[in-house]
């Protein structure tokens, strides 16, 4: 668990590029990336404008995927497996973040005075899915239901 008092907290995802190569952009770059040697394949942001007191990672979590579907009929599906942040104001959970523990490489939790920055790093070596902002689930434990 880590504590501050907050305002906000913002996320970073990246889906890290598996192509990278290192000893190029250390011999070419200064260690850093270039045009054609990316780090990541692409980054996703979102940020959580609600007053952020604790970030809680839950590692084997479940997560609760639930919402309409185009004929009007609810759904509910656990998925397992999951790790899950969650961004609380003392002890109501006023947000979750969650990303499926196979596509998951690491995760990184910064604060500053006035901000959580939570940066999770996903593997590029399985296709997945991003049903809603801040969700991320490995397309093989993905339920299969909700596949048209």
């Amino acid at each position: 668990m880590f504590q501050i008092d907050s305002m906000i907290c913002k996320a970073h995802f990246y889906l890290l590029n598996d192509h990278f190569s290192i000893e190029h952009a250390n011999e070419n770059f200064n260690g850093e990336e270039s045009e054609l040697n990316r780090r990541h394949e692409w980054e996703d942001e979102l940020e959580i404008k609600t007053e952020v007191s604790d970030v809680h990672v839950e590692e084997n979590g479940t997560y609760i995927l639930q919402g309409e579907l185009p004929g009007g009929d609810s759904f509910s599906n656990s998925i397992s497996k999951m790790r899950l942040f969650n961004i609380a104001n003392g002890e109501q959970v006023v947000a979750q973040l969650a990303c499926s523990e196979s596509i998951l490489s690491s995760f990184d939790i910064e604060k500053s005075d006035e901000v959580f920055v939570v940066k999770i790093y996903i593997k590029d070596d399985e296709p997945l899915a991003n049903p809603i902002p801040g969700v991320y689930i490995a397309a093989q434990e993905f339920p299969k239901e909700l596949i048209f």
